[in-house]
């Protein structure tokens, strides 16, 4: 009897001990999400705003952990986690060109009129066209897009006419659409990292940059080059991508989860951007520097230097050459005032 009172004891300890460490069947799924823009961005807004979203509709099942700031890697390393399925989630914009050269005609220079133009061709059929076989290439799924901003000219000295653009030494992200365009405005565009752009203002290497407002209030570059031209010429346009394979393997509940936690969070980004920018504005005359107004003929110059540029993805000699460009090209402008 003893012996038989002791066995139900041990074996009441064992399950026991086998219930404390059994995984909870409410354990929650942590989701990682890589981008490279510092806190307050609004990449990284919605980021935060995506997580916000997806917990609240899994009623907590999810649990999403932003990295800004390059804090796990450059793009091409959190682009190539993504891929991999260590990380589930990434933001990122034309970089995903080298996958689908389609993906760079999201930030076509002087595509868009205003946010509202944009906000209806990402709604609309253009970016089901850019996007199109995206997802089969690269092994990532494009969750929505949203805007960083429209780019601006940072100088050292005022730009008020079209000869002050010509032969300016500007620096420009080493990708083609950046280093076509700049070409075609006359610029004399100047490949290099960001991080490189502060010291090359102070030597006299380059005369300054373009960047949305947001950035350069952020980084302060507003301090090397304080004049601020607002041309306009290319929005830039970021995106949630997640992992194939990990988005395939979700209940299709928790699928649909997913996507309006992503459609939602993009939404309250183009809300945001007017607000950004404003408030990035102010930072930017508070600290000294200059915003102004490019002038009709610079603005159409710049116009149609942006759709001379439009042949590195319509000329089938490009090596950026996308197939359906032209049928991209002419949806956006269906979607004009």
């Amino acid at each position: 009897m003893k012996r038989l009172l002791a066995m139900c004891v041990a074996l009441g300890l064992f399950c026991g001990l086998a219930l404390s460490v059994a995984p909870s069947a409410e354990a929650k799924t942590v989701i990682k999400i890589a981008g490279m823009k510092p806190e307050g961005e609004p990449e990284t807004v919605g980021m935060h705003k995506f997580g916000e979203y997806l917990e609240k509709l899994s009623n907590g099942k999810y649990e999403v952990k932003v990295y800004p700031n390059s804090q796990l890697g450059k793009e091409d390393s959190y682009i190539d986690q993504t891929r991999r399925g260590t990380i589930q989630m990434c933001a990122t914009g034309t970089q995903m060109s080298k996958f689908h050269p389609a993906m760079a005609m999201l930030e076509t220079p002087m595509l868009y009129e205003d946010l509202d133009h944009a906000h209806r061709a990402m709604q609309g059929d253009t970016f089901k066209l850019i996007t199109d076989g995206f997802t089969e290439k690269s092994g990532m799924r494009t969750m929505n897009v949203f805007p960083l901003g429209f780019r601006h000219f940072y100088t050292k000295k005022p730009v008020k006419s079209i000869d002050d653009i010509k032969g300016l030494k500007m620096r420009v992200p080493n990708i083609p659409l950046y280093t076509n365009f700049a070409k075609e405005a006359g610029i004399s565009g100047q490949p290099m990292p960001f991080a490189e752009v502060m010291t090359s203002i102070e030597s006299g290497a380059i005369d300054g940059g373009d960047s949305p407002l947001s950035d350069i209030a952020s980084t302060g570059v507003y301090e090397y080059a304080p004049e601020v031209t607002k041309t306009g010429h290319i929005l830039v346009l970021h995106s949630l991508f997640i992992n194939d394979k990990f988005y395939k393997s979700l209940p299709e509940q928790d699928r649909k989860w997913f996507d309006q936690a992503a459609a939602q969070a993009a939404e309250d980004v183009w809300k945001l951007m007017v607000q950004a920018d404003e408030d990035a504005a102010k930072k930017i005359t508070a600290g000294k520097g200059h915003i102004s107004e490019p002038t009709p003929e610079l603005k159409k110059y710049m116009t149609e230097a942006g759709e001379r540029s439009w042949t590195l993805f319509t000329d089938p000699k490009s090596k950026q050459h996308v197939p359906n460009a032209k049928e991209i090209l002419e949806s956006a402008k269906r979607y004009a005032k």
